[in-house]
């Protein structure tokens, strides 16, 4: 079980990790910056564990990596949305973070409200209610399992 962080449309990657941040030179450095100009607090509050939950366009914007990076180094499970940046949604895979489409979820989860994900049936439970979401092809499933493409070319 983690804990919810709710985002709306539109979340564009400069919103998730500003630019002036990538100049620091570690994701351990960026990290703290997370979010900041939607929530100042939640780079502080998010555990290992917990799940961004968004509207649609999740990573919208510029094609940088470190914003998955930075969400993957907090601890975040998984990002979950209506619909993500295809850029995005590459980049989350190729560094081993779940990125999930859930058509439902937004709609009906709060801030933080407890969920629980299980990729391997496709289902997010809360609230007492189960609802569908993306079941990843096994090969996908595997790349984040090793934590990302290049780890798991390295196998």
């Amino acid at each position: 079980m983690g804990k919810v962080f709710k985002f709306d449309k539109d979340v564009d990657t400069d919103q998730i990790i500003a630019s002036q941040y990538l100049l620091f030179p570690t994701i351990d450095e960026m990290k703290m910056h997370t979010f900041e100009s939607l929530n100042g607090e939640f780079a502080s509050k998010v555990k290992p564990g917990d799940f961004v939950v968004a509207d649609e366009n999740f990573g919208c914007g510029s094609s940088r990596e470190q914003a998955p990076s930075v969400l993957k180094a907090l601890g975040v499970k998984a990002v979950v949305a209506k619909s993500f940046a295809r850029i995005f949604y590459r980049n989350s895979i190729n560094i081993g973070m779940p990125v999930i489409v859930s058509k439902e979820l937004y709609d009906v989860v709060k801030e933080g409200d407890e969920m629980e994900l299980d990729l391997e049936n496709g289902t997010i439970t809360t609230g007492g209610a189960t609802y569908s979401c993306t079941k990843l092809p096994a090969k996908m499933q595997e790349i984040l399992d090793q934590g990302g493409l290049i780890a798991s070319l390295d196998k």
